[in-house]
């Protein structure tokens, strides 16, 4: 009779230091999940980050910027797909190519400068920009709302452009295009023109080559971009 006693007893307080376990868990409010944070950028030489480093170009320090409201356990895996010369067209064969996944948390596109630098007729972007929107919202797990598209830069405001006014005339055209249509389907649109419209009179936004945005530069983009996908992925 004291064996099964005994053993009732044993089993009782193995219960007990069980459901204490489980409580300090509760408590402690302790999450072993890790999350795993996506993000496309796509674009050209802006999105590259030509001429300057490559934790200075924006996709970067966007990046970085994420991070700091995440968990440090968490993943960020970042995709850039850009080179320096692209046009809508360039970028839409390199998505092709690639073939990148569809389950990005974020994806953000530049693009743009180069039909306008090679003289491409404006009908091209009309129509390969929305195109380009249409493939960025595919990646994005087919959420409009996980897309941002960024203002092309004015680099009128640089050595290089030296104030040409038909460089801002005609990347205005361009932006506006992108704009309005970014207004009639519900895409965030965030502008950034405005920042490398300072260049001549604040050299320190121009990289040493004298044409592209420099680290300070990419970091105001930033600033401008970061609280749009605060919203987006919800911290």
């Amino acid at each position: 009779m004291i064996k099964y006693f005994k053993i009732i007893l044993l089993l009782f307080y193995g219960l007990f230091l069980t459901s204490c376990s489980v409580s300090e868990d509760k408590v402690s409010g302790q999450n072993p999940t890790t999350k795993t944070i996506k993000y496309l950028a796509l674009g050209d030489s802006y999105t590259i980050g030509q001429s300057v480093c490559e934790s200075c170009r924006f996709p970067i320090q966007l990046q970085d910027s994420i991070k700091k409201s995440f968990q440090p356990n968490d993943v960020f895996i970042t995709n850039i797909i850009a080179q320096t010369g692209w046009t809508t067209a360039n970028l839409k064969a390199a998505i092709a190519s690639q073939n990148p996944s569809n389950d990005y948390d974020l994806v953000t596109l530049l693009i743009g400068v180069n039909n306008q630098f090679q003289n491409r007729p404006f009908s091209i972007y009309e129509q390969e920009f929305p195109e380009l929107v249409n493939i960025a919202i595919e990646k994005a797990k087919g959420v409009k709302n996980r897309v941002i598209v960024v203002s092309i830069p004015d680099y009128a405001y640089t050595p290089f452009g030296n104030g040409n006014t038909t460089i801002s005339t005609q990347i205005d055209a361009y932006n506006t295009f992108a704009q309005n249509y970014c207004t009639q389907n519900n895409i965030t649109f965030i502008n950034i023109t405005d920042i490398t419209r300072l260049g001549l009179q604040q050299p320190n936004l121009v990289a040493n080559d004298g044409l592209h945005p420099s680290q300070l530069a990419y970091k105001k983009f930033v600033e401008r971009i970061y609280p749009a996908v605060k919203i987006k992925l919800g911290f």
